[in-house]
């Protein structure tokens, strides 16, 4: 009755793409995990255990497909014996299908184990059952079908699908490098949610699941509440869904496009309204495999992504939780598109902190790593802007902020953008590198200092000296202004001090004499 059902159902075909839009299908870490990991299930579950809990709320699989629901299967009331099922090697081959779907069927049913003491039988009974889901699915040697394919991930989605209990972050937020330090936390279900992570890993990867077939139960919606799991505290989940989500974008060529937007959706949601989610460093590792495979030209909505979303995840206070995973992508668009470049530092430049050293450091990291993919043309339209702040740099306080400023010239591909354009540079960051080399209080940042000073007057004795000059007639000229503010400042207070002395007489109009109004207009006229 139910294989009548399903082929009256009319089947959309799949829309063709474009491979190249994913070079991280070949991903060498997925494919050598998943084999390791059928053993570390093996082994660790025996000392593995925790509670299993997650609200069985009701999962839609498209508008084309019913909805299946067993009310005895909603949290851990189960009608009758919760008893094992016989093992796959215990039925013949042609019962082996019917078995699985029993055991997916079997493992919808989710405990919430408030006490570790209850249901123990029952817990182990289900942990030995994904097990085997998970056996069977690797070693499957046959096309899933429909029916198999709904159950299955009716079963993910039951386990797997659940709210997050919101945990206070606001003093996290404001304080990124104690988050990394301080201890993560472990979703007490892990022991169970590890196995139906397996399996659905092994599910989508199988060569047995057939993507146009699959693509109607692995649908938008499901991928949605997949990528709600990202906000997990436990790391050990987000490592599995960015695996799964990474598999799911090579396979399913026909959620690309969807997949994409929805991340973008909550890059959104984190930058511009609470800047609070775990999962943004595993989401740009997606898409950093996502944007090494963009084909070119880049498209027009890659380039955009690029601005309106890459580029302001610079602005939240958290930088460090997520920035090596976003220097990633941001390098990656350059080197894709060298003309993106001025964009990229642009951007850069507008973000740059102002008041946090150490997040200032991990932009000049982050900038060296654009310069070095950066060509002349680029570099000539952003040079102006970029070195009056890497000026600002060179002139902090902040001795990690001078220090790696400087380290700039250690890069060979930067020090000769820099010399071919040092006519421009030189006159822009000379007073910062005069001042530095005599009076900076760190003597590395002096030492640094002097050899760069040497390097331009190396290359260009002539321009060096006559930055020197403009720098000390610039001084002499501070100097003289410095003189007469002091002047002022000193003939300020005189008017003062014959203002009060000439208050009383300022009391009787018939007593104001004529230096004392000469020295009251004087002093009207100066405040203008």
């Amino acid at each position: 009755m139910i294989k009548q059902i399903f082929g009256r159902l009319p089947r959309k075909p799949s829309k063709s793409g474009d491979n190249r839009e994913f070079a991280g299908s070949s991903d060498p870490s997925s494919n050598t995990s998943i084999n390791s990991r059928n053993n570390d299930l093996i082994s660790n579950s025996a000392t593995l255990s925790g509670p299993d809990f997650a609200p069985n709320s009701g999962y839609s699989y498209g508008s084309k497909i019913p909805q299946v629901v067993n009310p005895k299967l909603n949290g851990n009331l189960v009608n009758g014996p919760y008893e094992a099922l016989p093992g796959f090697r215990d039925v013949p081959g042609s019962e082996k299908q019917n078995l699985f779907i029993k055991k997916l069927n079997l493992c919808c049913v989710v405990f919430d184990f408030t006490d570790p003491t209850k249901n123990l039988k029952e817990k182990d009974i289900k942990r030995q059952s994904l097990l085997e889901l998970v056996d069977y699915v690797t070693s499957a040697n046959g096309k899933f079908t429909e029916t198999v394919m709904l159950e299955a991930i009716k079963m993910v989605s039951v386990n797997l699908f659940r709210s997050f209990t919101p945990q206070p972050r606001e003093n996290k937020v404001l304080e990124a490098f104690d988050l990394e330090e301080e201890e993560p936390s472990m979703d007490p279900a892990w022991p169970h949610l590890q196995i139906v992570y397996e399996f659905l890993l092994r599910f989508v990867a199988s060569p047995e699941t057939d993507a146009k077939l699959a693509k109607r139960y692995i649908d938008h919606s499901f991928v949605l509440k997949l990528l709600d799991l990202f906000d997990s505290d436990d790391p050990r989940e987000r490592e599995y869904l960015k695996t799964i989500l990474h598999r799911i974008y090579g396979k399913f060529m026909v959620h690309r496009p969807f997949i994409r937007k929805a991340i973008n959706n909550i890059f959104f949601h984190f930058i511009f309204e609470t800047e609070k989610h775990n999962g943004i460093a595993e989401l740009l590792e997606v898409l950093g495999s996502i944007i090494n495979g963009f084909a070119l030209p880049l498209k027009e909505e890659h380039k955009l992504f690029l601005v309106r979303a890459l580029i302001p995840l610079h602005k939240p206070r958290c930088l460090p939780m997520y920035h090596q995973q976003l220097s990633y992508c941001i390098t990656q668009f350059v080197e894709k598109d060298c003309k993106l470049a001025d964009t990229v530092i642009r951007g850069l430049l507008k973000y740059w902190p102002i008041t946090n050293s150490s997040k200032e450091v991990m932009f000049l990291s982050e900038l060296e790593e654009v310069l070095e993919a950066t060509q002349p043309a680029e570099f000539q339209r952003c040079m102006v802007p970029l070195f009056r702040q890497i000026a600002r740099c060179l002139s902090s306080s902040h001795f990690q902020v001078a220090e790696r400023a400087l380290y700039l010239w250690n890069n060979d591909h930067i020090e000769n953008l820099i010399r071919q354009n040092r006519n421009v540079i030189l006159p822009i960051i000379f007073p910062a590198l005069e001042k530095n080399g005599r009076n900076h209080w760190n003597q590395v940042v002096q030492s640094l200092t002097i050899n760069v000073r040497k390097i331009f007057s190396d290359v260009d004795p002539e321009l060096f000296e006559e930055c020197l000059c403009q720098f000390q007639e610039d001084e002499a000229k501070m100097e003289e202004i410095k003189i007469k503010q002091e002047a002022i400042w000193k003939r300020l207070e005189e008017i003062a001090a014959s203002k009060a002395a000439s208050s009383e007489a300022l009391v009787n109009p018939h007593t104001i004499t004529t230096e004392t109004s000469l020295n009251y207009c004087e002093g009207l006229n100066f405040f203008g």
